[in-house]
């Protein structure tokens, strides 16, 4: 499977572009159900497919930390404590953190210090945290109310479709 990265200029674009990568992970993720390897499809998919990204991966939930799953891009920080950094704090939260600009979010951790923007998506199932989908840009600003829109049925769509005995 060839993928080009798609151009995402204005609020419609951004929602077609999430929407034919949802209806793509439905047919990655057809007859498995393995979490992890669904995770490493997804942020390829994520990472090969959303223009200006230099990053695309998930963190596990483990105790009271974040653990890092499979990803796209540098290598990342291993461990990130619950609450800390843009990650941790959409963990604690529970809920989505989009940072127009990582510089000037208090805590922020630089696993990469080409990321300048940042959306975390939280992956909850019932009421366990099962960890976060996190993609980074190189852009200030790159992520918004539409990435969030597009990304959190993403998130969705992979906790539906996957085991989640771990």
């Amino acid at each position: 499977m060839s993928i080009e990265p798609a151009k995402m200029e204005g609020r419609g674009a951004k929602a077609e572009v999430y929407a034919g990568l949802l209806s793509q992970l439905g047919a990655v993720f057809e007859g498995e159900k393995e979490l992890i390897s669904n995770m490493a499809n997804c942020a390829a998919l994520l990472y090969h497919t959303l223009e200006d990204l230099n990053w695309a991966g998930f963190y596990l939930s483990r105790g009271e930390d974040l653990v890092l799953g499979p990803f796209q891009g540098q290598p990342a920080c291993v461990r990130i404590p619950r609450g800390k950094g843009v990650c941790g704090a959409a963990a604690f939260k529970r809920q989505t953190i989009v940072v127009a600009d990582v510089r000037e979010f208090p805590g922020h951790i630089a696993c990469d210090a080409a990321s300048r923007s940042e959306i975390v998506v939280p992956l909850i199932a019932g009421s366990r945290l099962v960890g976060v989908l996190d993609l980074d840009s190189p852009i200030v600003n790159r992520f918004d109310a539409a990435d969030q829109a597009g990304l959190e049925p993403i998130a969705r769509r992979l906790l539906d479709g996957s085991e989640l005995g771990m």
